[in-house]
């Protein structure tokens, strides 16, 4: 997945041979912020510019921007799940929010 950035928003965009454009979207957001252009400067400028756009619009509707995330993460798993990640995250001396966002943080490096 191609990806770009501008501020704290994400984008992914892809190229489309038959239209001869790039184009994406903003993938961190509830709301759907687009852009597209000929190069890959284009397409930066353009997510740039969308970005600017919707924070402007905001401002003019008086709303809070959307912020990509809060880093706050409501987890629901089973009980079992739950109670042995607790223990695991006990033995490594570790708080169960510590631990998972070490063994997340792990993870998101090797997916990369």
């Amino acid at each position: 997945m191609n990806t770009i950035q501008y501020k704290s928003y994400l984008g992914t965009f892809e190229y489309d041979q038959d239209a001869d454009i790039f184009h994406g979207e903003v993938i961190n957001l509830k709301d759907v912020v687009t852009f597209q252009g000929r190069s890959i400067d284009e397409l930066k400028k353009a997510l740039a510019d969308s970005v600017e756009d919707y924070l402007d619009f905001c401002r003019e509707e008086g709303e809070e921007p959307e912020k990509p995330y809060s880093g706050k993460l409501h987890l629901r798993l089973r009980p079992e799940l739950h109670r042995e990640a607790a223990a695991v995250a006990a033995l490594s001396g570790k708080s169960l929010n510590a631990w998972i966002a070490d063994t997340l943080t792990e993870r998101v490096k090797d997916a990369r």
